[in-house]
């Protein structure tokens, strides 16, 4: 990990970027005081259906009210 100041950032952002894309972790200083982390970017995979047999609901019921949760929204008073 190495610190670099501002200056030093702006005027060499593409070579730092190229340093953090490597896996390198570069911190920006002002006046030697850390503000900020160039760290590599960690992609978070986004997973669809992943509920797909968990969920289950009863047809015949799936359009009536349910009290405890009209309770909650104070449609109705408590349960």
């Amino acid at each position: 990990m190495s610190t670099v100041n501002i200056h030093e950032a702006k005027t060499h952002l593409s070579r730092l970027l190229e340093r953090v894309e490597a896996g390198e972790t570069v911190t920006i200083a002002r006046a030697g005081k850390p503000i900020a982390d160039l760290v590599p970017h960690v992609r978070a995979d986004i997973v669809f259906g992943t509920l797909a047999d968990g969920l289950s609901y009863d047809d015949a019921t799936f359009d009536e009210p349910d009290e405890a949760i009209d309770a909650l929204f104070g449609l109705i008073g408590p349960a």
